[in-house]
């Protein structure tokens, strides 16, 4: 039954009124397991009220409220009823917690994935990613050497064969002019396109540099 509310909010109940959510509180805190669901069930419509606030990130609607349904029940779970706080007021604060972990950890990992992405070979034929080229671990004086002459063969095929927008999209997605990378919704904003738009530019410009490295 949950299932089916978390996939669609226009299946979400109506809230408890204030005497409802008083009852089931009690039953709750004595361990009944039925008033539990009733309660996150009945709080749905709150995870959908604070997902709202994230409709500009990558994120579907329904995975923001299926990530802040998470939140919302570890609210339930952890609420303290003697405590002098309402209960809305204290699993929205859970629902944005959780949504806000999960966007930090999703973001972290994009870039790790971005970093790792496969953009051409060197001369024994083995993918070169740009975490390899741009990474600063020691090495020997020739992996030093190797190392600088990738990336500067890296930034004049940039120059030479990537158009102003293509090298600007880079240079923002993997933090090649020296701050930190950005994602494809904040890169939109900046340039005034769309997401979607961006990572078309992303992937075009990566084929090309992946093309030019690979020869």
């Amino acid at each position: 039954m949950l299932c089916g509310y978390i996939q669609s909010s226009n299946l979400f109940p109506e809230p408890l009124s204030s005497e409802e959510e008083k009852e089931f509180l009690i039953r709750l805190k004595s361990g009944d397991e039925e008033a539990r669901n009733i309660l996150i069930e009945r709080n749905l419509r709150l995870v959908a009220h604070v997902s709202k606030k994230y409709a500009s990130t990558n994120i579907e609607q329904d995975d923001l409220i299926s990530i802040g349904t998470i939140g919302l029940i570890k609210g339930i779970n952890s609420f303290n009823m003697d405590k002098n706080i309402r209960l809305a007021t204290y699993v929205a604060r859970c629902i944005e917690n959780e949504i806000l972990m999960f966007l930090r950890t999703s973001k972290k990992t994009k870039a790790e994935v971005y970093l790792n992405e496969p953009i051409g070979k060197d001369k024994d034929d083995n993918e070169i990613t740009l975490l390899e080229i741009l990474e600063n671990d020691e090495r020997s004086i020739e992996d030093e050497i190797d190392l600088k002459l990738k990336t500067k063969k890296l930034f004049q095929k940039m120059q030479e064969i990537l158009k102003s927008r293509e090298k600007t999209i880079l240079e923002l997605r993997f933090g090649l002019n020296g701050n930190t990378p950005k994602t494809q919704n904040e890169i939109a904003k900046m340039l005034g396109i769309s997401r979607s738009y961006v990572s078309r530019i992303e992937t075009k410009a990566i084929n090309k540099l992946s093309k030019e490295l690979g020869e």
